[in-house]
């Protein structure tokens, strides 16, 4: 098996894509030791035609495949889509409408977050070798073994897609999922501003002096990370980005005293611009530091025994409807719902609140009880005694 390695035989590959309803695509990439991911190669598959793209070959020129990517007349379908749509995000190549099988098999029965290989098995019948799981994508040439392996996550694909769409069809659930595939296509999930990158982690306190210390420190290790393409972790954990900010030092000596950050950090290239960094965002606290909408929480002591409650509903309803329950609701929303019947959450909204979500609020008001049943949990509705006559 030979990939294409020429910008000329990719533009042929790709005017055989175009004007198919879909295409099943894949990335094999590296990142251990990097920022950016490496893309080290890519599979397409559609009726008309299937082939593995080499974009480490010498003067390849990928843009033929990007406009694929960028057409909104092609459906991209992908398992497990988030990693290679960052790869196209960052290639300025959106793969918009996109369709992940791996989301669409929760809402059709195959539970949470199914591998590609067991969702094959289900749908297909077919075991995949894995013998070539564990490859370096980098090295070249690649085995035929290896680029046969690779194909192997499109081809099966291209014929998955279809069966899970007709039962998500025919159930009346293709809707379900919409809302995923277009958050999966939302550039703001893969927003690389070092700016932005506090967004990511959970900072555990709310005054500024912390906030801007906390979001001036991601900020640097962001930054940093990028130009040396290097992964955030090998800059700073993120325990250290969290007492960094509780502690805020603006000197050698302080930053060394941290336990979470290495011995001697104050002395590498490093320490002298983190702590420039924590100095900046202390000049102007108030104007620096992130404002973060704190959650409303419930008075009651009783908040945390009702998400308890609720996660035993929320099983019972997906175990009924055949749904991972992680497509319905998170534990986020649940804790939202004990706090609040008019909380801002997918589970009080569309399909969800149909679901689940108007049962939770039932459940809260005592109109829902959870009985076991043997080994199974069942959902009764609650008969209230009729109130008595007044005496007149």
């Amino acid at each position: 098996m030979t990939p294409i390695t020429t910008t000329a035989d990719l533009a042929a590959f790709c005017d055989k894509l175009k004007g198919q309803p879909f295409v099943a695509v894949d990335t094999e990439f590296m990142r251990e030791t990097t920022y950016w991911p490496k893309l080290c190669l890519i599979q397409a598959a559609a009726a008309s035609a299937e082939a593995t793209i080499d974009p480490l070959a010498e003067g390849m020129d990928l843009e033929p495949f990007l406009e694929i990517m960028r057409d909104e007349s092609i459906l991209k379908v992908f398992h497990a889509a988030r990693q290679d749509v960052e790869i196209f995000n960052n290639l300025k190549a959106m793969p918009k409408p996109l369709f992940d099988t791996q989301v669409a098999a929760m809402a059709a029965g195959y539970g949470e977050q199914i591998a590609y290989d067991a969702l094959v098995r289900q749908t297909l019948k077919i075991e995949l070798d894995k013998s070539s799981r564990f490859t370096d994508w980098a090295r070249r040439p690649l085995s035929d073994n290896q680029l046969t392996y690779a194909l192997a996550d499109v081809t099966h694909l291209a014929n998955v897609y279809p069966m899970l769409r007709k039962r998500l069809e025919q159930e009346g659930r293709l809707g379900w999922v919409g809302d995923e595939m277009a958050s999966l296509a939302d550039p703001a999930n893969y927003d690389v501003e070092p700016e932005n990158a506090w967004r990511r982690l959970k900072p555990r306190r709310h005054t500024a002096k912390y906030l801007s210390v906390y979001r001036a420190v991601a900020a640097w290790r962001e930054r940093t990370a990028q130009f040396r393409d290097q992964p955030r972790g090998r800059i700073l954990k993120d325990e250290a980005i969290d007492e960094i900010a509780t502690q805020a030092p603006t000197d050698a000596d302080a930053l060394d005293r941290l336990r979470s950050v290495p011995k001697g950090f104050s002395g590498s290239r490093f320490g002298p611009d983190l702590i420039a960094a924590v100095r900046e965002a202390l000049r102007d606290p108030e104007a620096y530091a992130p404002v973060i909408e704190r959650t409303r929480q419930s008075s009651s002591p009783a908040a945390g025994a009702v998400v308890e409650l609720l996660k035993v509903l929320l099983k019972a309803r997906a175990e009924e409807a055949g749904v991972a329950s992680k497509l319905i609701a998170t534990v986020s929303d649940l804790e939202l719902i004990a706090n609040d019947d008019k909380a801002d959450s997918a589970a009080l909204k569309g399909w969800r609140r149909e679901a689940f979500g108007e049962d939770a609020l039932r459940l809260k008001r005592g109109e829902l009880a959870l009985v076991l049943d043997g080994a199974r949990v069942r959902v009764v509705e609650v008969r209230r005694a009729p109130k008595a006559a007044s005496a007149g």
